[in-house]
């Protein structure tokens, strides 16, 4: 990252109450020149600008840090080029996180973020999430998503992989409280309830992200 998106994660971070060390920011300095450079040879993602990369794909991961404790474990679901995945376990590093993608390409990029990162409890899986119920079934205190799916079919597939009293986050944008609500019948069928809706803007841009926090009943 140039240095003003290492300004704006700096400064944009602390906005979200998050206090990043030198060591975290030089982590996502080489994940953002990582990104840049495998983005050069494969389609990892659109979001290519460094304060694009700052804003969009770290600032955006790490709201979720006002919800994701520091032990236990996530699972994201659909994530790309690991965001939220990544950002997240550089943060809570005794995490216990698992990325899933059905893109291989995707994967392989995660796992060679870990190891050059060393995220020691990071786990990324080609997989599609249907997948995951025998191996996985109960297994998750907070399963995320980032504009996977909408609200009614991503809480239907995570279901069957969260522990009793885990977490479901949809992270959606604007209109992300909208869509909860018009999905409130059909998560009051399965048994959910929405125990939270938090909105928020993402510095610079003023991009409103919102997450819906959601339990069993």
């Amino acid at each position: 990252m140039n240095e003003r998106a290492g300004e704006i994660l700096e400064k944009g971070a602390s906005e979200l109450g998050v206090s990043l060390t030198p060591v975290e920011l030089g982590k996502f300095h080489e994940l953002a020149a990582e990104l840049k450079r495998w983005g050069r040879k494969i389609n990892l993602t659109a979001i290519r600008g460094d304060e694009e990369i700052a804003i969009k794909h770290f600032l955006d991961s790490l709201t979720l840090l006002g919800i994701v404790g520091d032990l236990g474990s996530l699972l994201d679901v659909g994530s790309g080029a690991g965001f939220p995945a990544i950002p997240v376990q550089l943060m809570r590093p005794e995490l216990q996180v698992v990325s899933v993608d059905a893109v291989e390409k995707k994967i392989i990029f995660q796992r060679h973020m870990a190891r050059r990162l060393g995220l020691l409890s990071f786990t990324a899986l080609h997989a599609r999430v249907e997948e995951l119920a025998v191996r996985y079934a109960g297994c998750f205190d907070w399963v995320v998503s980032r504009a996977f799916s909408d609200i009614t079919f991503f809480v239907r597939i995570a279901l069957p992989l969260l522990k009793v009293n885990g977490s479901i986050i949809a992270m959606k944008g604007r209109g992300g409280g909208d869509e909860a609500a018009l999905a409130g019948p059909s998560l009051h069928d399965m048994g959910v309830e929405i125990i939270k809706i938090s909105e928020l803007r993402l510095p610079i841009t003023g991009d409103v992200r919102t997450l819906v926090t959601m339990k069993r009943a």
